[in-house]
């Protein structure tokens, strides 16, 4: 697929699945250069007063999906599906052992993992119960459009970081 302004999908698309899918692959692709922009200090500093550092926010988006998609769509066992966050807290946690390189390979599993979740079904259906919903789940239409939404604040989120890191506010 060609991709229209700013690696978007092409604004010719006309197939809402494509259009979704397309912008989730542009957010997904966008985090990660931003990402690959900082070095690895600026990935661990938190550069802002809520304290979380781009590494927890490659750890969340991971686990955003997870809890989306495999726990809530497909209502698939996920364990520990709050994960990327400190016990008793609402802040991200990373580990350690958690490199860069760990989470981006982590990060690209649980996209394409999304990928073969959403590719075989349809828009119209609706979430398993017994995963995340236990009644009146969402169709994965809502759901997509939920995490598209997640992915542009985050990443917006994000831009900010790296111009505070490094001056650059490219695309």
């Amino acid at each position: 697929m060609t991709t229209g302004p700013l690696g978007e999908p092409p604004m010719t698309l006309r197939d809402p699945r494509e259009i979704v899918a397309g912008q989730l692959d542009h957010y997904r692709d966008a985090l990660l250069r931003k990402l690959d922009a900082l070095d690895d200090d600026d990935r661990a500093r938190t550069r802002v007063p809520s304290g979380w550092t781009p590494l927890g926010l490659l750890k969340h988006l991971t686990y955003v999906e997870r809890r989306w998609l495999q726990w809530g769509f497909r209502a698939e066992p996920v364990p520990d599906p709050w994960g990327d966050l400190r016990p008793g807290t609402d802040e991200w946690a990373v580990a350690d052992d958690e490199s860069y390189e760990v989470l981006r390979r982590r990060f690209e599993e649980q996209a394409d993992r999304s990928r073969a979740i959403t590719t075989s079904a349809s828009l119209d259906d609706v979430a398993a119960l017994g995963g995340r919903f236990d009644a009146d789940p969402p169709n994965l239409a809502w759901i997509l459009l939920h995490l598209v939404q997640e992915y542009a604040r985050h990443v917006g989120h994000l831009d900010i970081v790296v111009e505070l890191a490094s001056g650059d506010v490219g695309e």
